[in-house]
């Protein structure tokens, strides 16, 4: 269980086991400021949403996501890469254009991610 009290100047996070004794005090002081979860936190790489997408997904989607991760125009990747143009970058993206492995070194490099996923 997760309970947080944010408010200027003030932010109480706890965790864990919380007796239901705090977690009505919290409530009485604080209100509608308290947020309380029980939520469990997984491995997103465990579920089997991930597991899906991740067979789903192409070089040119993993280009494109570190790109706009990085709010980086595809001019701006063209030019990291050494003067790759606009067009070229759409292509490879879109799986049009495959990407080199010289390319996919300095988009690894880039991003400090694995080589792999870009090839």
């Amino acid at each position: 269980m997760l309970a947080r009290v944010k408010m200027h100047h003030i932010d109480i996070k706890m965790e864990g086991d919380i007796p239901q004794k705090v977690l009505s005090v919290l409530k009485e002081v604080y209100g509608k400021k308290v947020m309380i979860s029980d939520d469990e936190y997984v491995d997103i790489e465990d579920t089997n949403w991930y597991k899906k997408m991740n067979k789903e997904m192409k070089p040119g989607d993993y280009m494109r996501i570190y790109r706009q991760n990085q709010k980086m125009t595809q001019t701006k990747l063209g030019m990291e890469l050494g003067g790759i143009s606009k067009q070229n970058i759409s292509h490879m993206e879109r799986g049009t254009q495959g990407i080199s492995k010289e390319i996919a070194k300095k988009l690894a490099k880039l991003f400090n991610v694995s080589t792999d996923i870009f090839i």
